[in-house]
């Protein structure tokens, strides 16, 4: 399984999925616990605000954990067997462990355009 989270910063979960550019990328490792396997860096043009491609490096996770995301962006991502997680939960490692041992994740925090 690979779990992709969104993070800007390198670390910490961070939002705006549809114009990510860099997620960190965990397989389980041999004991269940979350191994960082890869970190996707991406050009501007790549996020998927910009790219309408079939062949998208997000396209290859399982799992995708974001800090927050549209519905759109939902729809997206499971028309490639990606499954889309937002959650309130900031650090990266322990959501992707969360998410091997079978936890919820807690809900996004709200979001608004003041």
């Amino acid at each position: 399984m690979k779990i992709g989270v969104t993070s800007q910063n390198w670390r910490t979960v961070t939002g705006h999925a549809g114009k990510a550019r860099r997620v960190l990328v965990y397989s389980p490792g041999a004991d269940g616990r979350p191994v960082e396997i890869e970190r996707i860096d991406l050009p501007k043009e790549m996020s998927l605000h910009e790219y309408h491609g079939e062949d998208h490096p997000f396209y290859a996770l399982d799992v995708l954990v974001t800090a927050g995301c549209g519905d759109g962006f939902v729809r997206r991502m499971a028309g490639h067997g990606v499954r889309v997680f937002a959650t309130s939960k900031t650090d990266p490692e322990a959501v992707a462990a969360d998410l091997l041992a079978g936890k919820p994740l807690p809900p996004p925090q709200p979001h608004g355009h003041d």
